[in-house]
C-alpha cells in the first residue's frame, strides 16, 4: 500500500504534530490509544487486567446546535450525555464524555446504558453491533476543574474525539481524556 491510500496518515501528522508544539514525545501506548479505531476498553483490560466503569454524569436532553452538528441530527432530537470514568481500583484512566442519539438506539441498548457501568464496547459488543469508529481530533488541552478533582492534577491533558459510525450514521460521539502523563 502506498503511503498516499494510508488512511492513518492523517493520524500520525496529528500526533506528530502535537509532540512537536508539546516539545517532546509520547509513547507508542499513548499513541495507540489516541489513535485506534477499536474499544479503549479492551486495550486498557489488557494493560490493566478487566477495568471498571463509573457513571459520574448520565441524562437524556434535547440537542441544541452543537450537538446536532456533532451527531447529525436535529436541533431538538433527544440525546443521551454521559459523562464517564474507567478506572482500576482507585486509579482514574480515561474519562469521557458521550452524546447518544436516542432515535438510533435499539432500546435494549438503551437499557442496558441507562441502568448499568457497563464500557459502550461491552454493550456493542453484547448486542452484536456492527460499528465502526472515526477518530475526528487528537489534541491537547487544559484540565478542567472536573478533571482536576478526578485526577488530582493541574496538568495538560492528552484528548481524542470520535464517532461511533451505524448504518452510516453517527450512533455516537465520544471525546477520551487522560493525563499527558499517563501510560508513558
Amino acid at each position: 500500500m502506498s503511503d498516499d491510500n494510508n488512511i492513518n496518515k492523517p493520524l500520525i501528522e496529528k500526533i506528530n504534530n502535537l509532540e512537536k508544539d508539546y516539545d517532546g514525545y509520547f509513547s507508542n501506548t499513548q499513541k495507540i490509544l489516541l489513535t485506534t479505531d477499536g474499544s479503549i476498553t479492551a486495550i486498557l483490560d489488557v494493560l490493566h487486567g478487566k477495568i471498571d466503569l463509573k457513571t459520574i454524569n448520565q441524562y437524556h436532553t434535547e440537542a441544541n446546535k452543537d450537538i446536532a452538528e456533532l451527531l447529525n441530527i436535529n436541533i431538538g432530537d433527544s440525546v443521551i450525555y454521559r459523562e464517564i470514568l474507567m478506572y482500576k481500583e482507585d486509579k482514574p484512566l480515561i474519562y469521557a464524555i458521550s452524546y447518544i442519539p436516542v432515535k438510533r438506539l435499539p432500546v435494549e441498548f438503551e437499557d442496558d446504558l441507562l441502568k448499568e457501568d457497563i464500557p459502550l464496547g461491552r454493550i456493542l459488543r453484547k448486542y452484536s453491533i456492527e460499528s465502526r469508529r472515526e477518530v475526528k481530533n487528537i489534541n491537547i488541552e487544559n484540565p478542567t476543574e472536573r478533571l482536576e478533582e478526578i485526577y488530582k492534577t493541574n496538568e495538560e491533558f492528552l484528548a481524542r474525539d470520535y464517532n461511533i459510525i451505524k448504518s452510516n450514521e453517527i450512533f455516537i460521539w465520544i471525546k477520551e481524556l487522560f493525563p499527558i502523563t499517563y501510560f508513558k
